[in-house]
């Protein structure tokens, strides 16, 4: 059985064993490399956005009628000799597939991959009742030889090295074996062909499951799953519920786009189409006696709800895990259960438990790389935020960090009264730099990865009296929306964005009464807390007296146009004028690139090489990727790319205080590839990143400064 980490403190030294695996960390830096090359190549001139749109919409159409589907295909099976069971829970499952072998006097096992037998341990079930069970996916035999869990859906061994296999494969034949992968792959041919031809029943999974023809679909990469479900006299299939489509059409649209984002190819090298029980020579009337395992364990009723319904859309390619920056430092066993990646965070909690998904559910940067990539369209951070939420809803005790945030954040004067406070009692500690001279007694070494800055001294509301301008008959009437960071930590950039809209006729409005976005609290499964605050900035920002929502903040801006009108959905009123203030959100890059059109004259000839860092929130939360790098064009700025320019720096805002480490490495990996370019400066659109980018460029006392984009135009103009 898997044995996953039940509480924070045992999972963060689990998290900090993997980081100090030296393999694990190149080859899964190597696989995400490789991962994202390929993706770039053979995604040129697919689709991709209305594939994903097409499959999501098919998903969501069989997912009300799955009890009608399982009907249709029972009947279409039965009639084509097949039997066909439908297993309310995991253990039902495993019993019945025990019964079938103990009728059929079985006693060898052979499996091909199915992600659906792990997650009811089939496998143990089946070893306890006394039968002999091979898995001969070669990676799952690997990992069952090793008495392991799979570490990637597709993958399942690929946090191991050659010279792991070949000393396991070395114990397991008695001779000695070298650590050359194609004789490895050898060794295991000649020792699976063995059980192959002596096992007397074969159980696969199935990637579709048609109901208008009783078909199952089975996708592979190497040729033991057509061994499996073809050799054996008896064959056992073992689906999820929510592998049933109505069509084959349905199908085929999936598999247009699940190899791609799975394993990097146009199509995998098996598919295989079963309909009816085949010929089978040895068996009784020369068919094979075949079964199909419908497998519901909490599926129908997921199907029915509102928020998670979408988890089931998931086709198991395991693409939210090779573009998370998290999966990729401390592999599968680290970031889920049975199921891995960002669905394994949820699909943990309603297959395994509360217990099983409390610690892996906190370890998401929210850096929404796995929403991007999903070919099935799931809303993968969001859907966390949400588990996280029933997570705690469960626990006994909610975390002290937890307690402080809720009275804190719920009441606008308190929490800016303690941010003004903070500034005063900082003033000892702070230098001339704008840091922390050293940390607070309340953190630990581990967050001397960075520099932390200091609260301002005078915070941008109260700047905001001499920086007002009335505009006589303005182009745009636009509120300013100033999040956290902007308002008590780096009111520059604020000041910098009214020099820059100097002149340009646009009336600038800086409602008071407006507070932190609220994304600490979403981030930290405070849903209620989040609800308040955006409920707060509602009252504060009224949409129609504004023709723009403008946020300097990518995070803010992000959150309040994906979240707010989630988080007020059904509420008389504000469901409808949240959606309107949403609308109406910009951040500064669209706004000076595509509203005011800014041109070169307005800046003078820059000397200073620039690199570009493209927040999370903005590249994939708010779907803007190239009006920054057209401002920096516009003003004169010597440009200069940087490697993976769009991956996470780390910051997540409360991750990098919770997983310090984790948030360690991943902004190293970002400062490299800046200091690579040989840039003067580096700048972004969210004063979160800059946080955590000029923090840890002035750690390592790199001669790279960091600013807001804002910051950098500001300067250039004329």
């Amino acid at each position: 059985m898997i044995n996953t980490a039940q509480d924070l403190k045992e999972y963060k030294k689990r998290l900090k064993r993997a980081l100090n695996n030296q393999f694990l960390r190149a080859a899964m830096g190597a696989f995400a490399a490789a991962y994202k090359e390929a993706q770039g190549r053979l995604l040129a001139g697919v689709d991709v956005a209305g594939l994903s749109r097409e499959i999501a919409a098919g998903k969501d159409a069989a997912l009300p009628r799955l009890p009608e589907l399982y009907e249709a295909f029972k009947a279409k099976a039965e009639a084509a000799g097949v039997k066909v069971h439908l297993a309310a829970t995991a253990q039902e499952a495993n019993e019945i597939i025990a019964a079938i072998a103990r009728d059929n006097g079985v006693k060898k096992i052979v499996k091909s991959k199915s992600m659906t037998a792990e997650e009811t341990f089939l496998n143990d079930h089946l070893e306890k009742a006394g039968f002999e069970v091979v898995e001969t996916d070669l990676g799952e035999w690997i990992i069952q030889l090793r008495h392991e869990g799979p570490s990637h859906m597709v993958m399942p061994a690929i946090h191991l090295s050659r010279q792991e296999v070949a000393d396991l494969f070395t114990q397991v034949t008695g001779e000695k074996q070298e650590p050359d992968i194609g004789k490895l792959v050898k060794v295991a041919r000649r020792e699976l062909r063995k059980h192959f031809l002596s096992a007397q029943m074969g159980i696969s999974g199935a990637n579709f499951a048609i109901a208008e023809t009783g078909t199952l679909g089975i996708i592979s990469n190497e040729g033991n799953a057509r061994l499996t479900t073809t050799l054996p006299q008896v064959h056992v299939a073992l689906v999820g519920v929510d592998k049933l489509v109505p069509d084959l059409a349905t199908a085929l649209r999936v598999l247009k786009l699940l190899p791609l984002r799975a394993t990097g190819q146009v199509i995998t090298s098996y598919v295989s189409w079963i309909t009816g029980a085949n010929e089978c020579r040895p068996a009784a009337g020369g068919k094979k006696e075949m079964h199909v395992v419908f497998l519901d364990n909490g599926r129908l009723a997921l199907a029915q709800d509102q928020v998670f319904s979408q988890a089931l859309r998931c086709v198991r390619c395991g693409a939210c895990a090779n573009v998370c920056p998290i999966y990729g430092l401390v592999g599968g066993h680290n970031l889920g259960h049975v199921y891995i990646g960002a669905i394994g965070l949820i699909l943990t909690y309603f297959y395994h438990g509360r217990k099983n998904a409390r610690a892996i559910v906190q370890n998401c940067l929210n850096c929404q790389a796995c929403k991007a990539v999903c070919p099935a369209g799931i809303d993968l951070p969001h859907l966390i935020k949400e588990t996280y939420c029933q997570v705690l809803q469960g626990e006994e005790k909610r975390p002290l960090k937890n307690r402080l945030l809720r009275q804190v954040l719920k009441d606008r004067r308190i929490f800016h009264f303690l941010l003004r406070r903070a500034s005063l009692v900082q003033k000892p500690l702070a230098t001339g730099e704008g840091f922390w001279r050293h940390l607070p007694f309340f953190f630990g070494k581990e967050h001397e990865f960075r520099r932390l800055p200091v609260i301002a001294r005078v915070p941008f509301r109260d700047l905001w009296p001499r920086l007002y301008q009335k505009v006589e008959k303005p182009r745009y009437r636009v509120a300013l929306f100033g999040g956290c960071l902007v308002d008590f930590v780096y009111p520059e950039q604020g000041v910098a964005l009214m020099q820059l809209l100097k002149d340009q006729k646009v009336q600038v409005e800086y409602p008071l009464g407006q507070t932190c976005c609220g994304l600490p609290a979403q981030m930290m499964g405070e849903k209620e807390v989040a609800r308040e605050v955006a409920l707060q900035n509602l009252a504060a920002l009224d949409p129609a007296d504004y023709d723009f929502l403008l946020t300097l903040c990518a995070s803010c801006g992000s959150h309040i146009k994906e979240a707010y009108p989630k988080l007020v959905a059904g509420e008389p009123g504000a469901s409808a004028k949240m959606q309107q203030l949403a609308a109406k959100l910009i951040d500064f890059s669209s706004f000076f690139a595509k509203v005011l059109k800014v041109k070169p004259e307005m800046f003078k000839v820059a000397q200073k090489r620039v690199a570009y860092h493209s927040p999370c929130h903005l590249c994939r939360g708010l779907g803007v990727t190239q009006e920054p790098r057209e401002l920096l064009a516009t003003a004169g700025l010597d440009y200069v790319a940087a490697k993976d320019e769009d991956t996470c720096c780390g910051m997540g805002g409360s991750f990098s205080l919770e997983f310090p480490e984790l948030s360690a490495q991943v902004l190293a990996k970002k400062l490299d590839a800046v200091e690579e370019t040989g840039a003067d400066l580096l700048v972004t659109d969210c004063p979160g990143c800059v946080l955590q980018l000029r923090g840890g460029m002035a750690k390592r006392g790199s001669k790279v400064k960091v600013k807001h984009l804002a910051e950098a135009l500001a300067e250039a103009k004329k």
